[in-house]
């Protein structure tokens, strides 16, 4: 069946420890085959003709987690963002990052800082890794820069409308079409809750490291199989 391909798909990057436990492996292990995966299917994922993928990668919450975790987790985002990007970087792909910065060590933000830089002119797709990003925090974050731009005379109240918030998010993105949750776990966990608005959800038993490109097709099969509605009747929709 011929594919059509969403504009925004969201994943949910679930699974990586639970993985590493069936493998009789230690937890760190799914964490670094997890970075492996999204090194495979990123560009597969943009090639296709998909033009945003936001990734959730580390959340506000997981700074709860062992200092040991937490600590590898961002030894290998500084890693992966010094080291790997280059290979996205040459596919032409935009990379961009959401979420807050405190309390990001200083090492990984000076690296975000140079990805971002490095490849704010690419054009093919855009990359979003959400990391220390929560989806309400990011709400709170956007509604106070609104406040602040009403209170300065940029922006009239009076014009505030769904769309305005897009604008004032982390980063102004499209809305999401597709959400794909691996691992088997259906909730959201805070992620992307206002771009979500009218997306189509996939939750997957498959944990993140075993998602593959095949699973990426099933999932847009599934997809397409759908009819979109946005909130009116059965005759106002959306057909991909």
């Amino acid at each position: 069946m011929d594919r059509n391909y969403p504009d925004h798909v969201a994943i949910i990057l679930d699974g990586n420890r639970r993985w590493a436990k069936r493998q009789g492996l230690p937890p760190l292990q799914g964490h670094k085959k997890g970075f492996q995966n999204t090194q495979e299917l990123v560009p597969y994922i943009i090639d296709k003709g998909v033009k945003v993928l936001s990734v959730f990668a580390f959340s506000n919450e997981n700074f709860s987690r062992s200092k040991e975790e937490v600590t590898y987790l961002m030894d290998m985002f500084v890693n992966w963002f010094k080291k790997e990007f280059n290979k996205l970087h040459k596919e032409n792909i935009k990379i961009i990052f959401s979420g807050r910065r405190e309390p990001l060590r200083e090492d990984v933000l000076e690296a975000m800082d140079y990805i971002k830089e490095k490849t704010k002119n690419n054009t093919k797709g855009v990359f979003n890794i959400c990391i220390n990003y929560g989806g309400q925090q990011e709400i709170v974050d956007a509604t106070k820069k609104i406040a602040k731009d009403v209170k300065l005379g940029k922006l009239n109240e009076e014009a505030i409308d769904e769309k305005t918030l897009y604008h004032y998010m982390y980063n102004d993105l499209p809305p999401v079409d597709l959400l794909i949750r691996t691992s088997g776990e259906q909730r959201l966990s805070n992620f992307l809750l206002y771009e979500l608005s009218y997306a189509e959800f996939l939750f997957t038993p498959i944990c993140f490291p075993d998602f593959n490109r095949e699973h990426f097709e099933e999932a847009i099969d599934e997809f397409n199989k759908r009819e979109r509605k946005f909130g009116g009747d059965a005759n106002e929709t959306k057909n991909n």
